[in-house]
């Protein structure tokens, strides 16, 4: 497993790992017509993220298996306070899951956002995704919609964890 830096030439290996990803791990918590609606808005690469020097991906193999990151900036746009990063666009290959590749982002990014001098990380978890953010000590904030494109409901779950 190598565990890198994600750069603009990784974008369409990463919305090629959230088509594999998302469809399969978000049906357990989600019904068809809302994942229908919000799958095509989430499932590609996003340039800004790519840019910022902490978004990261996982290979194996020569093969990105997973990605993640995080920003100083709020999800949609919501601003800075200063003390808070924000997990962003996580993703673990379906047939990747369990072995530790989201483990390591997570750990990655909440090292580098200790380092950066923040006191605390959020994450807007889908819902298939609380267990896992629950375990590496994130806790709930409470229920809220994601506005995917700015339009599609996703029900989520904020969480927050200190560093």
């Amino acid at each position: 497993m190598h565990l890198r830096t994600a750069t603009a030439e990784d974008g369409p290996h990463i919305t090629a790992l959230l088509q594999r990803c998302y469809p399969v791990l978000m049906a357990s918590a989600y019904e068809p017509v809302a994942l229908a609606a919000a799958l095509p808005l989430m499932t590609r690469a996003n340039p800004a993220l790519l840019a910022t020097g902490t978004y990261y991906v996982v290979e194996q193999q020569g093969k990105i298996v997973g990605a993640g990151g995080w920003t100083r900036d709020k999800p949609g746009g919501g601003g800075i306070d200063g003390q808070t990063g924000h997990i962003r666009h996580f993703a673990t290959d379906p047939d990747h899951v369990r072995q530790r590749i989201g483990r390591a982002l997570i750990e990655r990014c909440l090292a580098d956002a200790r380092e950066a001098g923040l006191s605390q990380m959020e994450c807007f978890a889908s819902l298939n995704a609380v267990a896992f953010y629950a375990a590496s000590g994130f806790e709930p904030l409470g229920p809220l919609d994601i506005r995917i494109g700015g339009t599609v409901p996703l029900p989520s779950l904020h969480m927050r964890r200190r560093l």
